[in-house]
């Protein structure tokens, strides 16, 4: 008899047959292309993220060279003369110094104007022009002097007598406050106008001069 299973065609088994020499080497091509994409793409990003931080890092720089910083100014000297006087109200004057410096290495500053006001127990003395349009270049220190008396003095008897009950306890203080409208250069740019203070805080002993402690003293600056 003659045998079934002999003439039953078999399945062969897909996965045992042999891979095609010609699909494996399109593959390798392909795959070693994908491989020189991703790492050209990676080294332009390198390059690109290197230069953009090279560019922070000479923009950072160019920033700490350039940037504006605010004029230091300084009290040198101040004078109340006949501060000891029952009835010096009626000839007293201010007169004081103060100092300007530019700190910047690579910026001007331009004052379009600056006031001076003495202010006692926060009521206004008088006030003064100090100073007319003024350029300073850089790392540059300008002296100015300011004086009140007569119509720019605010003096009665009574404030008189207030500062000689001051004096009499060691000290009279005042606080000048300097407000100028300045604007900064930086080579050929200017900055827009700013309003700024510098407030001097001072005191002055029994005959009117200013102490020690507070000559050459910084005044703080702010802008408004």
């Amino acid at each position: 008899m003659h045998n079934m299973t002999d003439s039953l065609p078999v399945r062969s088994n897909p996965s045992a047959r042999p891979i095609s020499r010609h699909h494996s080497a399109n593959y390798i091509v392909h795959r070693v292309k994908e491989s020189l994409s991703t790492r050209v793409s990676k080294f332009i990003c390198a390059i690109f993220l290197t230069l953009l931080l090279c560019l922070g890092i000479i923009f950072f720089i160019l920033w700490i060279n350039i940037r504006p910083h605010r004029p230091r100014f300084h009290i040198r000297e101040f004078a109340l003369p006949g501060l000891g006087s029952t009835d010096g109200f009626d000839t007293s004057h201010i007169s004081f110094k103060i100092t300007a410096h530019n700190p910047n290495k690579k910026v001007s500053v331009f004052y379009d104007s600056m006031e001076g006001s003495v202010y006692y127990k926060e009521k206004r003395v008088g006030s003064t022009n100090l100073t007319h349009p003024l350029y300073q270049d850089p790392k540059d220190t300008n002296l100015i002097e300011g004086v009140l008396r007569g119509p720019t003095m605010a003096v009665n008897k009574d404030r008189w007598k207030q500062m000689g009950r001051d004096r009499n306890q060691g000290k009279v203080v005042f606080r000048l406050d300097v407000v100028s409208v300045i604007r900064f250069k930086v080579y050929s740019w200017h900055s827009k106008r700013h309003k700024m203070h510098a407030n001097c805080y001072i005191e002055v002993g029994w005959d009117g001069m200013l102490l020690s402690r507070t000559k050459d003293k910084r005044c703080p600056v702010y802008f408004t």
